[in-house]
């Protein structure tokens, strides 16, 4: 049996000498090896949006202890907190999109009006989750209570972290609402891009694996079950070969709509109001409203056109 190593050699001095000869050949230019710029830190984002939850839902999310009489108090001082830390994150984006464009900008006085203007949307995000909340605890025959669906139902933690992302991401610091996205999608595996439009009343139930685009569009009133994806049939680009950035390539969903697990629905199609789109369906056309898509039917219209199987 061998001894052990008092003090074992790991190599380290070899290995930062290898670390920084990788980092000096990489592509950045010299200012920014010198100058390495600040991002937008995503573990003061995932407490952002945890104190925002708290400020929102103050009885549910917040201290425990909270009497009528402190609630205000606790809102007041948190949103306080919340706001300021949330203008030093936007500040810090919006100081990289600077650096890395060459642009001269008032950088403190721009997070200052974005975080002005966010503040003055939660009203409006509070409202939307609310219907979320609501149409979860309809939709679902195993809840309970609307308190049950807002503390446990992972839908919700990903739609809170959406109602705060889309916000932001509206107003001008999509890093920022890119990171929060990319919290929620780690805790949850609920994937929602940022600049995705969704309704009030939306209910993502189960949701492990929901993908949902940066371009779509979804109506009020809709229930998406787990791994389904809203996606990009295909990705344009330009003359020089590079991805075209931005352009509209993911579904329209209108109110009403039903969508079962594993469905992939993909491109800018627009699936019409009231239809409900079955379990492991690959769609890639539009569908008129009131539809009803199954497996088997995608499948003979295939076979009825002569695409086969």
């Amino acid at each position: 049996m061998s001894v052990p190593e008092a003090n074992p050699s790991w190599g380290t001095e070899t290995l930062v000498a290898e670390l920084r000869a990788i980092r000096l050949k990489s592509l950045e230019n010299r200012q920014r090896r010198d100058h390495p710029p600040k991002l937008p830190s995503r573990k003061a984002l995932a407490q952002i949006v945890e104190n925002l939850g708290a400020v929102l839902f103050p009885n549910r999310l917040g201290l425990p202890d909270l009497n009528d009489e402190g609630i205000d108090y606790f809102v007041g001082h948190t949103l306080d907190s919340v706001l300021r830390e949330l203008n030093r994150q936007i500040a810090l984006e919006l100081q990289f999109v600077a650096e890395q464009n060459g642009w001269s900008s008032d950088v403190q006085a721009q997070a200052v009006q974005i975080t002005r203007q966010f503040a003055a949307q939660l009203p409006t995000i509070r409202v939307l989750l609310d219907s979320d909340i609501q149409a979860a605890y309809e939709g679902d025959p195993a809840a309970h209570s609307p308190d049950e669906v807002l503390v446990c139902y992972p839908g919700i933690t990903a739609a809170i972290h959406h109602r705060v992302a889309h916000v932001l991401y509206e107003l001008g610091a999509p890093l920022v609402a890119r990171v929060i996205a990319e919290v929620a999608h780690s805790a949850t595996g609920i994937d929602i891009h940022p600049g995705a439009q969704i309704a009030d009343s939306f209910f993502i139930d189960h949701g492990t694996g929901v993908v949902i685009g940066e371009t779509a569009v979804i109506g009020s009133r809709v229930r998406v079950y787990q791994a389904v994806t809203l996606g990009a049939k295909r990705f344009d680009k330009d003359d020089n070969g590079m991805l075209v950035k931005g352009n509209a390539r993911h579904p329209i969903v209108e109110d009403d709509v039903v969508i079962y697990a594993g469905a992939t629905i993909l491109g800018r199609i627009t699936i019409g109001k009231g239809s409900t789109i079955g379990g492991n369906v690959w769609l890639t056309h539009s569908v008129p409203p009131n539809s009803h898509i199954s497996q088997g039917q995608t499948r003979s219209g295939e076979i009825a056109r002569g695409a086969g199987i």
